[in-house]
């Protein structure tokens, strides 16, 4: 299980989000309501206490916390910029 972003969506994440090189952005699991898949990805800045996976690109540190873990299913994760638009490609 690994996560990794790409130039693209990091580029969107600091002129879009605002995020600047040494941020953590947290990547985490929320409810987001019925059908197939009652969950998704959530994105927010904090810092890092029991972090599961890991990555570091153009400065900013990305992750995703033990407790959210479960959702990647050992699967490897890519954040990634489509059509100006954050996506999340296990």
């Amino acid at each position: 299980m690994k996560m990794s972003v790409t130039s693209a969506a990091t580029a969107c994440f600091m002129e879009e989000w605002g995020f600047k090189p040494a941020d953590s952005v947290r990547i985490y699991v929320r409810y987001s309501g019925g059908g197939e898949d009652a969950f998704s990805f959530g994105i927010m800045k904090d810092t890092a206490r029991y972090p599961a996976v890991s990555t570091v690109q153009d400065g900013i540190h990305f992750y995703m916390e033990e407790n959210d873990a479960w959702y990647m299913d050992g699967k490897d994760l890519t954040i990634d910029l489509r059509n100006e638009n954050i996506v999340f490609v296990k």
